[in-house]
């Protein structure tokens, strides 16, 4: 399945603000990285209060609008910088509205053989619609990304406990346990995407849980 391809200026226009802040210098992989490591992407945002429109919570409270910001590290991964930054944005985050924060960021990895597996970030905050809606489509723009064909892979629950709660899951998107793995998480105010190559699940599960403590604010 296709996803929806947002207009070619505002790609643009996401793009040049993905670039806002990158620094000079190449940023490169702590060498004591690796895929047990934990792993967090764009605009940094000031305002904590509430968005003026943020949706209720699931029990009908108020929503604590969380919004996601672009860490320079995330679960202890730097964000790539220089020559190994991301230069476009390669996965449709979907409708961003002037009140929402959009992050798509890589980030620097190692995997437990020393191969060099960096991780990409897709998040927005302040979802109009529900939340795990966004999450399906992040996860098809992610499957696209990946060029998977056929039937998408089915998601299932982490089994490890995520403090900042919401729904987080992991999809293996490939034909052997080590390969890539794509997980996702949707709270009362924000979803995103996660792909750890040359990973497994249960490593991709510690690594989202950390990079996310580090995203979302």
């Amino acid at each position: 399945m296709r996803v929806r391809r947002v207009p070619v200026i505002a790609v643009a226009a996401i793009g040049a603000a993905l670039l806002t802040g990158c620094q000079p210098n190449d940023v490169e992989a702590d060498p004591s990285l690796t895929a047990g490591a934990s792993p967090a992407a764009s605009k940094p945002s000031d305002d904590r209060s509430p968005a003026p429109d943020a949706p209720p919570s699931q029990d009908g409270s108020p929503s604590s609008a969380r919004r996601v910001v672009d860490a320079p590290r995330a679960g202890g991964l730097p964000k790539a910088t220089g020559k190994a930054q991301l230069t476009d944005v390669p996965v449709d985050p979907g409708d961003v509205r002037d009140n929402m924060n959009m992050v798509e960021q890589k980030y620097l990895r190692k995997d437990s053989q020393g191969r060099q597996a960096n991780v990409l970030v897709v998040a927005v905050d302040n979802v109009p619609e529900d939340t795990s809606k966004r999450r399906e489509y992040l996860f098809r723009g992610m499957l696209d990304y990946l060029k998977w064909e056929g039937t998408p892979p089915q998601a299932q629950p982490i089994s490890t406990t995520d403090p900042l709660g919401g729904s987080v899951e992991c999809m293996l998107a490939s034909f052997v346990e080590d390969g890539d793995v794509v997980c996702g998480w949707a709270d009362d105010t924000t979803a995103g995407v996660v792909h750890f190559p040359n990973s497994t699940v249960p490593e991709a599960e510690k690594l989202i849980v950390a990079m996310r403590a580090d995203l979302e604010k």
